[in-house]
């Protein structure tokens, strides 16, 4: 069994990386754990514990689904938190309004559900989780904070393939790793 999802890499430029610096410093008293800038990317569908023998299935479908659907790009923007401000659990970065990037994950979701990898319960919401909070000390300076940013565009992503990684759980934190990737435009041979 492999823990898997799909996603889009993302690789931070400078204004994202001086967004992600300033948040960590601005709640450095509170207890979260920050993603590191290596593993940034943007979930299309987690598959969870996934028969290994199921890979190639994905494969084949994934090959499929992308082979009709061109480059694209979407815009990291906007910060915000799942939860409450009360209760906060995840800090994440959102996108613009990409009809692509919506549409495609749709495509995604509906194909692989075609074959036994069910949607999730809840709506595609594109974003990048940031941090996962377990305290927050002062939430009036940490809503703040995440006001502050809420608005930015921080940076434009640029997408020519899908990755299939392999999430493997270490006591310092998920290692990602490239199972299959999948470039968009690309015809199965």
């Amino acid at each position: 069994m492999k823990r898997l999802f799909l996603a889009v890499k993302i690789h931070a430029n400078d204004r994202f990386t001086e967004l992600y610096q300033n948040l960590c410093k601005e709640c450095c008293q509170d207890k979260i754990k920050w993603v590191d800038l290596n593993n940034l990317h943007l979930t299309l569908k987690f598959f969870g514990e996934t028969d290994e023998s199921r890979i190639i299935e994905i494969d084949n479908f994934m090959q499929s689904i992308v082979a009709d659907i061109r480059a694209f790009s979407f815009i990291i923007s906007g910060l915000g938190i799942f939860g409450s401000k009360y209760q906060p659990k995840v800090i994440w970065l959102g996108t613009d309004q990409n009809e692509v990037l919506v549409n495609l994950c749709n495509k995604i979701l509906n194909e692989l559900s075609a074959i036994g990898f069910e949607r999730d319960r809840q709506n595609f919401v594109p974003h990048l989780t940031l941090g996962r909070i377990n305290l927050i000390y002062d939430k009036p300076k940490f809503n703040e904070s995440i006001k502050k940013y809420n608005h930015k565009d921080i940076q434009t992503v640029n997408v020519s393939e899908i990755i299939l990684f392999e999430s493997i759980l270490q006591k310092t934190g998920a290692v990602y790793k490239v199972v299959s990737s999948y470039k968009l435009g690309c015809k199965k041979l």
